[in-house]
C-alpha cells in the first residue's frame, strides 16, 4: 500500500505540473493533505495526553482525551490500543475487546497490536483463537519484542492445559531474552505443573535474582518448596507473602487454608 500511495502522489504531482503550465495551480489536494495531517497530529497529541493521565490514574480525564483522539482520526491505532487498556482496567471488557480488535485490524501484521489482542482473548478464555494472534505477532519481522508474544502464548497454553506446548513456547521466549522475568516465572509455573520441582525452583530463583517480589511468585516458591519437602524454605516464602502482600489473593488463600 505504501508503494501504491507513492505512485499516486507522483501521478498527482505530474498532473499539477502540466496544469500549471497552462496557467492554473489547483491547491485543493494540498489543503486536504494538510487537513488530514493536522487531524493525525491532533489524534497523536490527545493519545499521548490520555496515556499520561492513564498512568496517573486519572481515568475519566484520560478517557476524554482518547475519545477526542478518535474523533480526530478514527483509524489512529495507538488511540485504540490505549483506550482498550483503559476499558480493560475498569472492567468494560466488551469495549476493550472492540478496540483491541480494531487496532489489530488496522495493523494486521503489527506484532504489538496482534499480541495485545491475543493476550486479551486469552484473558476471556478464548485460548485457541488467541494462539492465532500470537503466531501472527511472532511472524512480524519488525516486532521488537517477540518474546512477549511467545511468553503470552506459553502462559495461555498452560491455562488451556497444554503443558508441553507451553514449555516449548516459553523456552523459545527465553532463548530470545534470557533475562525476561515474566518468562522465567511462567516457565517455573509450567515446570511445577508438570511435577518438575527442582527445575521449577531453579527458574524461581532466577526470577528472584532480577525481579521485585510479587505475590504469585512467592506463592509458587512456597508450593515448590513444600513439594520438595523443605518446610523451612516454604515457611519463609509464606512469611514474605503475608508481610509484603497482606491484601493479595494469595495471602487471602493462605488465611483461608489456615482457618480450615
Amino acid at each position: 500500500m505504501r508503494l501504491e500511495r507513492l505512485f499516486f502522489v507522483i501521478a498527482i504531482g505530474v498532473s499539477v505540473a502540466l496544469v500549471a503550465g497552462c496557467g492554473t495551480a489547483p491547491t485543493g489536494g494540498v489543503k486536504k493533505e494538510n487537513a488530514a495531517t493536522k487531524r493525525q497530529e491532533a489524534a497523536r497529541v490527545h493519545t499521548e495526553l490520555g496515556q499520561q493521565y492513564l498512568r496517573q490514574g486519572k481515568l475519566e480525564t484520560a478517557l476524554g482525551d482518547l475519545n477526542k483522539a478518535l474523533e480526530f482520526d478514527p483509524d489512529y491505532v495507538d488511540a485504540h490500543t490505549v483506550i482498550a487498556v483503559l476499558y480493560e482496567q475498569i472492567g468494560e471488557n466488551t469495549k476493550a475487546e472492540e478496540h483491541y480488535k480494531r487496532a489489530a485490524q488496522l495493523k494486521p501484521k503489527g506484532g504489538a497490536e496482534l499480541n495485545n489482542y491475543g493476550k486479551f482473548l486469552c484473558k476471556l478464555g478464548h485460548y485457541d483463537e488467541s494462539q492465532s494472534y500470537f503466531q501472527r505477532a511472532i511472524a512480524d519481522p519488525f516486532y521488537k519484542t517477540p518474546w512477549f508474544a511467545l511468553t503470552n502464548s506459553g502462559t495461555c497454553l498452560l491455562k488451556a492445559g497444554k503443558r508441553d506446548e507451553a514449555e516449548t513456547a516459553l523456552r523459545a521466549a527465553l532463548k530470545q531474552n534470557p533475562n525476561d522475568s515474566e518468562t522465567l516465572i511462567q516457565l517455573a509455573s509450567v515446570l511445577y505443573a508438570k511435577g518438575d520441582y527442582f527445575n521449577a525452583r531453579a527458574f524461581v530463583q532466577r526470577f528472584e535474582a532480577i525481579a521485585q517480589p510479587r505475590p504469585d511468585a512467592l506463592m509458587l516458591g512456597r508450593n515448590i518448596e513444600l513439594q520438595l519437602g523443605n518446610a523451612h524454605a516454604a515457611s519463609d516464602y509464606t512469611h514474605r507473602l503475608l508481610q509484603g502482600f497482606p491484601d493479595s489473593e494469595q495471602a487471602h488463600t493462605l488465611s483461608v487454608q489456615d482457618k480450615s
